[in-house]
């Protein structure tokens, strides 16, 4: 039997001085199957599972936050509780900004309120300091100044290592930057996107030019978002093309894809099914051609 595929064959990338697999993990699913349900919790067992086995591919790149839960389950716990004492070449992201009170209810922090959610990730996941925090914008927010120097802040009280951004325009993004240094940018981006200015493409050149990391969000999920690749009404026909072609699936090829468009792009799908985390780790092996990605990007 061959050994599997570990998170290595994605090659590597630094946030700040820290060193990470380029294919990570997302810990939204690990709560239940649709994100962000207070219905069917996950199985805990099952999730704790995936959480280690990941490990023992090789990630130690974990994008995780307070509000990822579902009735009985919390991310962070279950992160604390299957990986504490934690490696020390681990890499916990989280991020503040939404909030969502115990009946599931959104709401922005204001700027005051981040030190209260920086120490409830805190709480959550058994550590003094987190390595990386990303300020998640909210539609409703313009400028992200304010938000970010309170981040910043925290910073240098040592609660955070180091900053990032999410849901972010390059404007906004040069506006934190403005502020203090940012490692990575989480924006949605992935095959079906369409392409321009203002679509995402415009943020991920701005990373690539001051070598700061750019991590998708939605890269198998898609137009599914929270609701996962199983909420499109059909895959799209080039990743189906090219599935075929290399004996992958679309999920493979979508992974494969995000990692093609730079070295400075990281992968974090999220999965709470262990044949499904083997799989989103191998495609960091999966080389797409030239020609895929012509075939991929001509986006209708």
């Amino acid at each position: 039997m061959n050994d599997p595929i570990t998170a290595s064959a994605a090659g590597t990338w630094r946030l700040g001085e820290l060193t990470v697999n380029r294919i990570g993990l997302g810990a939204m699913r690990l709560t239940g199957s649709a994100a962000f349900d207070l219905g069917a919790p996950s199985d805990r067992d099952v999730s704790r599972r995936v959480l280690r086995r990941a490990l023992e591919l090789g990630v130690n790149h974990i994008d995780t936050a307070s509000f990822y839960f579902s009735r009985l389950r919390s991310a962070n716990e279950l992160i604390n509780s299957a990986l504490s004492p934690y490696p020390a070449d681990l890499v916990i992201v989280t991020k503040v900004g939404p909030g969502r009170d115990p009946s599931g209810q959104w709401y922005t922090a204001r700027p005051e309120q981040l030190r209260g959610q920086v120490e409830e990730n805190l709480r959550q996941l058994g550590r003094d300091h987190l390595d990386v925090v990303n300020l998640r914008r909210m539609p409703s927010q313009s400028s992200i100044a304010e938000h970010f120097g309170a981040l910043a802040e925290l910073r240098d009280a040592g609660l955070i290592r180091h900053l990032g951004v999410s849901n972010v325009t390059a404007a906004q993004l040069a506006e934190a930057r403005a502020v203090a240094p940012v490692v990575c940018v989480q924006n949605q981006f992935h095959v079906d996107a369409d392409a321009g200015a203002g679509s995402g493409d415009d943020v991920l050149e701005r990373c690539r030019e001051h070598g700061i990391a750019f991590v998708p969000y939605f890269a198998i999920a898609g137009t599914g978002r929270e609701q996962g690749a199983a909420a499109r009404t059909a895959e799209n026909a080039q990743v189906l093309a090219v599935a075929a072609a290399h004996g992958a699936s679309a999920a493979q090829v979508r992974l494969a894809w995000t990692l093609r468009l730079g070295p400075h792009v990281l992968a974090i799908p999220g999965t709470g099914d262990p044949a499904h985390l083997e799989d989103n780790v191998a495609a960091g092996a999966l080389r797409l051609t030239g020609a895929d990605m012509d075939l991929l990007t001509a986006r209708a």
